[in-house]
């Protein structure tokens, strides 16, 4: 095989947006043909944006869907391929499809094998499978090529009887091009490069992966688009949360390998939640944000993102003290504001508070001040961020973490309020390695040392402070959400039996609380919302 130039155009699609998709295409079209690249390549459902879920069902969308890829191919030189992903309708079914482009028209299509169905996915409530797997032959610059063409899922086939892969390669493909939608999740990126790596090794064609880069509600796209050459060496990389056009030459003479930048945990899943938030805010047509800062570890981690993502001018902090808020709470608050240089304001919610136990006081009579009033200043902090929301067109960041989540620790409509969980895939331990790690890597206190170090509390009576101990219960509360594990399991690892038995039981008892969370941004295996559904009412 000749050398072969492949361009790498990880794109940031938005769902729907079909003439905003288009000009994107477009550019990196253009920008291959500068480069002179001859096979260029997105990522799945470009086209359209993934995942667009009941919106193919809607009249037009097909249409569209197809309309913009004729347009695509159009584009694309007499002296290129191309290969994108769409969503094709053919006698009534739905396929995730790619195109392949080759003098203006679509040459040939090949559709996804392997429709994942778990955590995010539901590609089977939408998608009918491709039952064959054959690569296709074409005549390229005097030379006949084959491709195996694959989509995301067909890679991951550990548990599957159909190898699509392997298939491919058996059947004559000289190359394997994997166009990709692949959320991402701390350790993944590892996971799916090795994935690649294997494949080279066993069945010894290179290999192209490109990889969505962008975020879509709730999940993330990383990037990290990656080719190698059937020896193993990368010969491509695309950059980790960064939307960008990447080239290669697959060569039978290069000897060089390029090098996968290792970064910190902590370091991606920054990037990952300020890619996340930025994306949200840009997609839906926002620019503001506002948030309610405590003086604790949750809500000024979510200020630093959010001013990270949104530029400090974007955003307002408001802190609101009650008569259980300790003085030094407001000022860390506001230190970290400065060390920002976002908008900050101290809004004192007693007044407000005493007025809502007046207009209580003749149902409460007789009775002791309990968890009612303490949730009282909680949504009355609430009402105030969304009231402060509403008047300047901001979105409200909810500030809670996915262990309080879990055990049901927050207040409906009071710090569970909110247009985004920032922190809600985080669990406690995470906002602490994180909050750390920030400081680190600022070479100064950006936040606060004191808010990282105090004991948590929620200040809403005198004396308080969160009753879990979170370096035992963190990890516990990942090992029932993350891993699944149940009281037996979590019981030969050493847990003791009533704090499994207390996080269980809060877990179950809180399911209700969360089916109202703000979505929240996923970067672990199991995040609540879209990728966890279980029944409010269940006695397992």
């Amino acid at each position: 095989m000749k050398d072969l130039k492949i361009g790498l155009a990880q794109i940031n699609s938005i769902i729907g947006d079909f003439e905003g998709n288009f000009k994107i295409i477009r550019q990196y079209i253009r920008e291959a043909k500068q480069e002179a690249v001859d096979l260029l390549i997105f990522p799945e459902l470009a086209v359209s944006g993934y995942p667009p879920q009941d919106l193919i069902f809607r009249e037009g969308f097909i249409p569209l869907n197809q309309k913009y890829l004729d347009e695509i191919a159009a584009l694309v030189p007499e002296d290129m391929l191309c290969i994108i992903g769409f969503v094709e309708k053919m006698k009534e079914k739905y396929y995730n499809a790619a195109a392949l482009i080759q003098n203006g028209k679509i040459r040939a299509v090949r559709r996804k094998t392997l429709l994942p169905n778990y955590d995010v996915f539901d590609e089977k409530r939408y998608f009918a499978p491709s039952v064959t797997q054959e690569p296709v032959s074409l005549d390229f610059k005097g030379e006949n090529l084959s491709l195996g063409i694959e989509i995301c899922e067909d890679l991951w086939d550990e548990e599957s009887p159909v190898k699509v892969t392997q298939n491919l390669v058996e059947k004559g493909a000289d190359i394997i091009i994997n166009i990709s939608a692949s959320p991402f999740e701390k350790g993944k990126r590892e996971v799916r490069n090795q994935l690649v790596f294997d494949k080279v090794n066993q069945l010894g064609v290179p290999f192209v992966l490109v990889n969505y880069c962008g975020a879509q509600d709730e999940i993330i796209f990383a990037g990290n688009s990656i080719a190698c050459d059937r020896n193993g060496n990368i010969i491509a990389l695309g950059e980790e949360f960064r939307e960008g056009f990447y080239t290669g030459i697959i060569s039978e003479n290069n000897t060089k390998t390029l090098k996968v930048c290792e970064r910190p945990v902590e370091e991606a899943l920054f990037n990952a939640l300020v890619l996340g938030v930025r994306d949200y805010f840009r997609k839906t047509g926002h620019q503001k944000a506002v948030l309610g800062l405590s003086g604790g570890i949750d809500s000024a981690l979510v200020a630093v993102i959010a001013a990270r993502a949104l530029g400090p001018e974007n955003l307002t902090c408001i802190a609101m003290p009650s008569q259980y808020t300790s003085g030094i709470s407001t000022a860390d608050a506001k230190t970290l504001a400065d060390n920002l240089g976002v908008s900050f304001h101290t809004l004192p919610i007693d007044t407000l508070y005493q007025t809502f136990k007046t207009v209580l006081a003749p149902l409460f009579s007789g009775m002791e001040d309990g968890l009612a009033e303490e949730n009282i200043q909680a949504r009355t902090r609430g009402n105030i961020i969304m009231s402060i929301a509403n008047k300047f067109g901001a979105l409200m960041l909810n500030t809670g973490n996915k262990t309080e989540l879990a055990l049901g620790y927050c207040t409906m409509y009071g710090d569970m309020a909110g247009a985004l969980g920032v922190i809600g895939d985080l669990s406690k331990t995470d906002v602490y390695n994180l909050s750390k790690f920030i400081n680190k890597k600022a070479g100064k206190g950006i936040i606060p040392e004191r808010i990282i170090t105090r004991p948590p509390s929620a200040e809403l009576k005198n004396g308080q402070i969160d009753p879990f101990d979170y370096e035992i219960v963190s990890p516990l509360v990942d090992e029932i959400i993350n891993n699944g594990a149940d009281r037996e399991s979590l019981l030969k690892k050493g847990y003791e039996a009533a704090v499994v038995d207390d996080c269980l039981r809060r877990i179950r008892f809180s399911e209700y609380k969360r089916k109202q969370a703000a979505p929240a941004l996923k970067v672990s295996k199991k995040a609540f919302g879209i990728g966890r559904r279980y029944p409010i009412v269940n006695k397992y």
